[in-house]
Parts: structure tokens; C-alpha cells; sequence
């Protein structure tokens, strides 16, 4: 059995030659951590954010959509809080003159002792057989509690020095931890210091008349900033949200795991405006929303955890990860924030603008608190392409690469093939294609044995083949092959649309 790191390269190496991600400016050597999506990765990501969208918009009367600009007045960043506190610890080895962000160092580091814990589990599993109760065990054994008081103690002063700002106890925690850098394994390092993370530009006509602004690290500034408007203009009472999926940038120190961690990328979020008061209510209603919708994705339950802060940022009074167990282990998917009423709050003083909510029921005006649900796009996309590879052994001794991504997410719906490039069947299949591609995302293929066709499209994970042969002309009848058992049935083909549609569906 492959381990997780081949696994990983293998997805990585299967999204180019299957056309998923490409390098950005590949040609030139590529430029780090910027990807560029291909024919099917483009219309993966796109069905994920349809999904989202509608899940989160069409299926909610009191959220609706907004799109705003990337670039925003610069005075939105400083009562953000980003231009003074938007930045990451940031450390370099002195001799393989490597940069890293320090508290990636640490949680590296308790990534370990967390490994050694699920090793002892796993021995104990062998050892007592039915018999062994992981809780019991979790809470008893005595190198287990130790690890954990171990991975608590680390928390408390990676946490502790991180929030009060003292780099040097940062520092400090990575000489006592014995950290070495992971390239050279020396321990020689830099003193920590904070690196802000914005990408900054000029807009005006010349560089020496121009205004200093940034790139937007997060979409949901753009929410807060129009929340007056949206609220106005669509008479929305609260409870109610602003939805927003659109490209976010940030100057990562240390860009890496492929797409997982990018300088460009695209986030998904909705802020959902409460009364004072009824956040934590609300807050836990979209912890468990958003859980169920993936869980409705069908990439099960246990890779998923939820994973409360630790240090809670500026603007939150609660705040959990949904955490998806990657290749390279459980890490952030989606972030779920009460973030108070610090945003709406910091805007109205910096704008000098009231941004308050009269509430009828209650007769008064007030700043409303927010809940937000914010995944990245492309994190779904890695979570996604990663759980759906799998190589199958398959009966006459031959391996299959197939992704058994979820049918209402793949690429392609369905691909028409017909059995051979002559007798009229090509001709047939194009009429059922006509047919079909005003509903679905369609594949035409005609070349090569239908055996190679079937085994491109369990490649890019295509849930539906259907194959046009010489009893098609006879009778109206093709086969449809499923991508997932590898089993066919024939069906009329006035009946393939209805078909499709259910297999879909459930």
C-alpha cells in the first residue's frame, strides 16, 4: 500500500497530464506558488463553487450574492486591522539560508508527537483486538498522556508568545524544541520577525504621484463595506448574510503542499448579520450546517474534525476550523469566526459613517454582530482531487486510475463514445450528444479501443460512458457504463437524460 507522501505526488502528477492544474508561466520556469487551472480543472472548480453557491444563496431566502472589487480604499485595510497585525512570524536558517514561518515550524514539530500518539493506538489495536477502546486508552496510557500534557505545554507557550507578541520566546521555543531546519538539519537560526503579508501596488497615473494600495488579503472587507447598501437596497431583516466567492492574495512566506497554500487564490464566504447577543447561537447553527453540506459530499466522516482556536484573532469571540485529513494530514479546510462587531465597528470610525441596523422588533439601532463561514476554493479542490484518487487492482490483474469524484461535481457528466469511427455510429452519437450537452457537460471520443476511452475518462473522473454500437441503430438502445462499479446496462436512449439525472441526484 502506497504511503501518503507517494499518494500526494501521484495526485499532484495526475492533475497536469490530466489537465487539471498547470504551473503558472510554466514556459518561463513557473512562478512559486501560483497555479493556473486547466480545461477540467476549471469546470471542477467551477461545479464546486455552483454547489456552494447555491447551497449557501439559492437554498438560504435571507443570504443573497454579492461580487466586489479587488481593489479597495487603502483606509479599509488600517481599520481592518491588517496593515498593523496581518503578518506571520516569519524565521530564516543562517546556513541553508531557507526562510519558514515559525509557528509552521512548531505545529510541524507536535505533527510528529500527534503521530506517535496514533502509533501507540494502532499497537494497542493489534494487540487487544475487539477488545480495545480507543477512548479508554486515549485517556490512560501513560506515553499517550504524556505526548499530550507534551503537545499542551508546546501550545501554551507557541500560543502565549504569539499572542503577546514576544518573538523572542518564539525563538526560544524552537532552540528548547530542538527543531533543525528541514533541508540542511542545522539549528542555527535567525531571530523571529513579523512579516506582513499584503501585496502592495500604486494606482494613479505615475509612480511618484500614485496612492499606496493593496491587493485584498480577504474578500470580506468588501461584505462589510457594502453591508448599508446590500441591506437597503435588497430590505433585508436580520438574521440575514452576504455571499461572496472571488480572489483573495497574500504574500505567504512559505507557500507549499501544491494548491493548498497559494500567493493567489479564491475563497468562498458569507458573513451572517445577528442581533448582539445571538451570535454563539448562530455560530453553532453554521458549524453544524457547514459540516453537513460536506457530508454531503460523500468523502467520510472521519476525515473531518473540527479544531477550535487556540489563540483567537483580533476580531473573534469563538472560532473553529473544519479540518480535512489531506495526504499530508488533517489541515484547515474551512473557518467558522464570531468575529463580534469589530468590523463593522472599526469601519464606522475610520469611514466617520453610522453602519447601524434599526430592528423594528426591538424599536432600536445597533452595530450587528457577525458569524462567518469562509473555505478556500482551492483547498476544496486539493481535498477533492486528493480523497477521489485511487489505483484499483482490478480482476484480470491490470490497474485502473480512477477519481471518484462526486457525480454532481465531476467535469464531465458524461462522455458519448461511439464503438467504431464508421457504419453511421459516429453520426448516431453526435445526434445523442446534441441532446444531451444543453444539460450536461459532455465528452466526445471516437479514437482508439473503447477499453483506452473508458480507462481516460475513470482518469478524470467522468461518472457516466455511454457507448453507441451497431444494436443502437437497430433498436434505439445504448449501453451506459457506470465509472464507479464498472458495470453496464443497456437503455433506451429517450430514457439516458432521466437516467443520468437520477444517478446524479441520489
Amino acid at each position: 500500500m502506497q504511503n501518503n507522501e507517494d499518494k500526494f505526488k501521484k495526485v499532484v502528477a495526475h492533475a497536469k497530464e490530466y489537465g487539471f492544474v498547470f504551473q503558472s508561466s510554466e514556459i518561463y520556469d513557473g512562478l512559486a506558488a501560483v497555479y493556473d487551472y486547466a480545461q477540467n480543472g476549471v469546470e471542477l472548480k467551477n461545479n464546486i463553487k455552483e454547489y456552494w453557491w447555491k447551497s449557501m444563496v439559492q437554498m438560504h431566502e435571507n443570504i443573497v450574492g454579492i461580487d466586489t472589487a479587488i481593489f479597495m480604499h487603502p483606509t479599509t485595510w488600517k481599520a481592518s486591522g491588517h496593515v498593523d497585525a496581518f503578518s506571520d512570524p516569519m524565521i530564516d536558517n543562517k546556513d541553508s539560508k531557507k526562510r519558514y514561518r515559525a509557528d509552521v515550524l512548531v505545529e510541524d514539530y507536535i505533527a510528529k508527537i500527534e503521530g506517535k500518539i496514533a502509533k501507540e493506538v494502532k499497537k494497542a489495536e493489534k494487540r487487544f483486538g475487539d477488545a480495545f477502546n480507543e477512548a479508554e486508552f486515549l485517556n490512560t496510557n501513560p506515553r499517550v498522556l504524556a505526548n499530550k500534557e507534551k503537545i499542551e505545554d508546546i501550545n501554551k507557550r507557541l500560543y502565549g508568545a504569539l499572542g503577546s507578541n514576544d518573538l523572542e520566546a518564539a525563538k526560544q521555543l524552537i532552540i528548547d524544541l530542538g527543531i533543525a531546519c528541514p533541508v540542511s538539519g542545522s539549528k542555527n537560526w535567525s531571530d523571529v520577525r513579523q512579516f506582513n503579508l499584503m501585496f502592495s501596488t500604486q494606482m494613479g497615473s505615475t509612480a511618484d504621484g500614485a496612492n499606496e494600495i493593496y491587493l485584498r488579503p480577504e474578500t470580506a472587507q468588501g461584505i462589510f463595506v457594502n453591508y448599508l447598501n446590500v441591506q437597503k437596497t435588497g430590505r433585508m431583516k436580520i438574521p440575514f448574510g452576504i455571499a461572496q466567492i472571488g480572489k483573495a492574495f497574500r504574500n505567504e512566506i512559505v507557500a507549499r503542499q501544491f494548491i493548498f497554500r497559494m500567493r493567489e487564490f479564491e475563497q468562498m464566504e458569507m458573513q451572517f448579520f445577528v442581533r448582539p447577543g445571538d451570535e454563539m447561537k448562530w455560530y453553532e447553527y453554521w458549524k453544524e450546517t457547514r459540516m453537513q453540506w460536506h457530508d454531503s459530499l460523500g468523502m467520510s466522516e472521519e476525515n473531518y474534525r473540527f479544531h477550535d482556536h487556540e489563540k483567537l484573532a483580533h476580531y473573534a469571540n469563538a472560532a473553529t476550523d473544519i479540518e480535512f485529513k489531506f495526504p499530508f494530514g488533517f489541515k484547515e479546510l474551512e473557518g467558522i469566526h464570531s468575529r463580534t462587531n469589530f468590523d463593522l465597528s472599526a469601519h464606522e470610525e475610520h469611514s466617520n459613517k453610522k453602519l447601524r441596523y434599526f430592528d423594528p422588533e426591538l424599536n432600536e439601532s445597533y452595530v450587528p454582530y457577525v458569524v462567518e463561514t469562509s473555505i478556500g476554493v482551492d483547498r476544496m479542490f486539493l481535498a477533492l482531487l486528493s480523497h477521489s484518487y485511487n489505483e484499483e487492482k482490478l480482476e484480470d490483474g491490470s490497474t485502473r486510475v480512477v477519481l471518484n469524484l462526486p457525480a454532481k461535481l465531476a467535469p464531465y457528466k458524461v462522455a458519448i463514445l461511439p464503438l467504431t469511427k464508421k457504419d453511421g455510429l459516429p453520426e448516431k452519437a453526435r445526434e445523442i450528444l446534441a441532446e444531451l450537452k444543453m444539460d450536461y457537460m459532455c465528452y466526445y471520443e471516437e479514437k482508439d479501443a473503447i477499453g483506452k476511452r473508458y480507462r481516460r475518462q475513470d482518469a478524470i473522473g467522468t461518472p457516466f460512458c455511454i457507448t453507441v454500437d451497431h444494436q443502437s441503430l437497430e433498436d434505439n438502445t445504448v449501453t451506459i457504463r457506470d465509472r464507479d462499479t464498472m458495470k453496464q446496462e443497456r437503455i433506451s436512449i429517450v430514457d439516458i437524460n432521466a437516467v443520468i439525472a437520477l444517478k446524479i441526484k441520489g
